[in-house]
């Protein structure tokens, strides 16, 4: 798992664990699982580029740190430990274990959050704390993987963003004030609906900063702050969802769906269907007609 940054996982005898299951979000930003078993020991290490969400799946007793604070504890399964992106975390514990890692983007993150206006993208250090529900909708990503997504990349997406949901609603951290530089929530609300309201027509920085009462210069900033992505980024994202719901319904074709969605055409948004859903618009199709 490359996503997780510089994070090394040993056993006892020193070697990785052995892989019991990995999957990694199409798309430029999503999430990421890694089912492990560690054998007569663990050991990881490092810093993290994302925010690790870890759920021990066997008891043991475990010596971990999460920058400056440390604590042993006996591993339990319906517990988590949560390591929010850029802190130094590390574990040592003797005994076998198997654990499911999942990693997530802190783009998806402030996606998530600016979708569902939860306050900021921020997660609380959790060293064991129980979340049986967490848990479950883990179970459900780690099956999907481990059987090589027989149900499509579509499934996928759909668990990954509620867990990521899920664990803002539970395990978010609220900074009390909002930060320098990022849109307040009812500004984004504000912008959102119009570009809600405006997806099948061409939509221009100069506009959304209206909307917003911001120089377009001081919108693009604030915008990619707050939500993680810049405004074309979020315009593209909320036309698939838009899309995605026509193609659902099946009342129009293909060629429609794109012009009312706002895409240049069919091929465009095959394009970007494929680099975020990791699937054509045909297969979705083909698979809502089964």
């Amino acid at each position: 798992m490359n996503e997780l940054g510089e994070l090394t996982f040993a056993q006892e005898d020193g070697r990785p664990p052995a892989e019991l299951a990995a999957r990694h979000t199409p798309g430029e930003y999503g999430v990421s699982l890694l089912a492990a078993r560690f054998v007569k020991g663990v050991h990881f290490s490092g810093t993290v580029r994302q925010n690790l969400i870890l759920f021990p799946l066997s008891q043991i007793r475990v010596d971990c740190q999460l920058a400056d604070r440390r604590k042993a504890h006996e591993t339990t399964t319906g517990n988590l430990a949560i390591c929010p992106a850029g802190i130094d975390c590390s574990g040592e514990g003797a005994g076998s274990i198997d654990i499911v890692l999942i990693a997530v983007s802190q783009a998806q993150l402030a996606i998530a959050a600016a979708e569902d206006f939860v306050p900021y993208a921020k997660l609380r250090e959790r060293f064991a704390h129980p979340d049986v529900d967490l848990l479950g909708v883990a179970r459900k990503l780690q099956e999907e993987s481990a059987a090589g997504c027989p149900n499509g990349p579509l499934r996928w997406n759909e668990l990954s963003i509620g867990f990521v949901i899920a664990l803002l609603e539970r395990h978010g951290c609220d900074p009390g004030s909002r930060p320098v530089g990022m849109l307040d929530h009812v500004t984004l609300r504000r912008v959102r609906d119009y570009m809600n309201d405006h997806l099948d027509e061409p939509m221009n920085i100069t506009t959304l900063a209206k909307v917003s009462s911001r120089s377009p210069f001081h919108f693009t900033r604030m915008f990619a702050r707050s939500v993680g992505i810049t405004p074309y980024q979020y315009v593209v994202r909320l036309r698939l969802q838009r899309a995605l719901q026509l193609i659902r319904e099946g009342r129009m074709g293909l060629a429609h769906v794109a012009a009312t969605t706002g895409f240049a055409d069919h091929a465009h948004m095959s394009r970007w269907f494929r680099r975020v859903y990791g699937v054509s618009p045909s297969r979705v199709v083909a698979e809502f007609r089964r």
